[in-house]
């Protein structure tokens, strides 16, 4: 075992990941060497199919699509007017993910026409689909670059075992959230919330994090950061870089910064305040961690998510931790009938009392907001009331298989856990290829 605590790269540092709950030896290998070694398929049900409904659904299998692009992309093909298309579950770009999408309008006539995308099937339903109607996420996942696929299959049932005496793995939210290639969308958020809309088009059209690999668009953004000009910009920028060019495109026919924002989809302007909720999120289980509270057991001033028939949890619907049910609601935890819950915080979603409460009010302070800023007075349309996320998940049943020089993971986790925060415990080193 580690002398002690085993530390984090510098990148999961900034995003708010700040432990390893395990202490085994990592086995290191390289994940998402390629999209097919990172699969995933949503586990939904199924909006019904309904000869005659005004839906229709779409079940698609895609490689290494980003979800807004990939929904925006089908919308353009299919004629359908902006932010027409919507879906459940967001995925990987570096994936092979099957998932469904939802419009209003008659099913396509064939395929799609989209590179890497196959249509396995379309169909009307009288129902569309909104974000985190599905219920879980199958992953099939390959770990690379094995020295010996067998004694790291040894290593990560040690791992797994350890995790199991811990009650599970911590549920933070992983890169992928973030921004895989640029992590800047808490960032945005961030800017978002403290009203600062200028600021907000800044992170996004030039800021780039320390230590990121280059891309094609990291001259563009370094020269609009030094001449400001939109209209020039565009032709700096490549046509990949769509979102961009949106703002760019607004911007120079002398938009505000209000109006240039709007050029973005909702769904993505709304992702960035989600961001920065997930990074507080991160940074709140962090911090709990090193006030020394306990993770798989809750405290004065928690709050509860039960565990409906079907294994899953509403994210408002919590309850207060007090001295008076405190017992009652070790029992609920132990018994594997509730999770200890931390906050998504919103204007509504906080704690109230006790060492929970203290720790959020510290988070506040240090980002120069209170619980109002959710409300986002500058984009009202993106605020939001908060929700609650299991802070500790058990670890599912794994599947592990020696393969070549590599291990195939098998698992399933609920809609809203991250693969990726799963296999950091047992790689502890790896860095995802991006």
């Amino acid at each position: 075992m580690p002398d002690g605590p085993i530390a984090v790269r510098p990148a999961e540092a900034a995003i708010g990941i700040g432990f390893f709950l395990s202490q085994t030896p990592g086995y290191s290998g390289r994940l998402k060497a390629t999209a097919e070694e990172f699969r995933v398929r949503e586990v939904s049900s199924y909006p019904r199919p309904v000869p005659e409904g005004p839906f229709t659904i779409l079940r698609v299998e895609s490689w290494e699509w980003e979800q807004h692009e990939l929904a925006d992309a089908i919308g353009r093909r299919l004629g359908l007017p902006r932010r027409a298309v919507s879906w459940s579950g967001t995925k990987d770009r570096r994936a092979v993910s099957e998932r469904l999408f939802a419009y209003r309008g008659a099913p396509p006539s064939g395929e799609l026409g989209l590179e890497r995308v196959v249509l396995k099937d379309a169909y009307a339903s009288r129902d569309g689909l909104v974000l985190g109607q599905h219920y879980a996420n199958v992953f099939d996942l390959r770990v690379s670059d094995l020295a010996d696929p067998t004694a790291a299959v040894t290593a990560y049932r040690a791992t797994e075992a350890e995790l199991r005496t811990h009650g599970g793995f911590p549920n933070f939210f992983g890169p992928q959230r973030f921004g895989e290639v640029r992590p800047i969308t808490h960032e945005v958020g961030r800017a978002l919330v403290r009203g600062d809309l200028a600021r907000a088009l800044e992170v996004y059209l030039v800021d780039r994090p320390a230590g990121m690999p280059d891309a094609s668009g990291d001259a563009a953004r370094a020269a609009y950061a030094e001449h400001r000009d939109p209209q020039r910009a565009l032709g700096e920028f490549p046509p990949s870089y769509r979102f961009e060019r949106a703002i760019l495109g607004r911007l120079a026919r002398g938009a505000g910064p209000e109006q240039a924002l709007r050029a973005l989809p909702f769904e993505l302007r709304r992702l960035f305040v989600h961001a920065f909720q997930s990074y507080l999120f991160n940074r709140y289980l962090t911090d709990r961690r090193e006030a020394g509270l306990p993770l798989s057991r809750p405290v004065e001033g928690d709050h509860l998510l039960r565990l409906g028939r079907d294994g899953t949890v509403r994210a408002r619907d919590a309850v207060e931790v007090a001295a008076e049910n405190l017992s009652e609601c070790v029992g609920l935890v132990e018994r594997g009938r509730a999770y200890v819950a931390g906050p998504l915080l919103g204007a509504e979603a906080l704690p109230t009392q006790g060492r929970p409460a203290e720790l959020v009010a510290e988070l506040l302070r240090a980002e120069e907001i209170d619980a109002r800023a959710f409300d986002v007075p500058v984009a009202p349309e993106l605020g939001s009331r908060g929700a609650w996320r299991p802070i500790l998940l058990p670890v599912p049943p794994l599947g592990l298989r020696p393969d070549g020089g590599g291990v195939w993971f098998t698992f399933s986790l609920p809609k809203g856990a991250y693969a990726t925060v799963l296999l950091r415990e047992f790689l502890k080193d790896a860095s995802p290829a991006v």
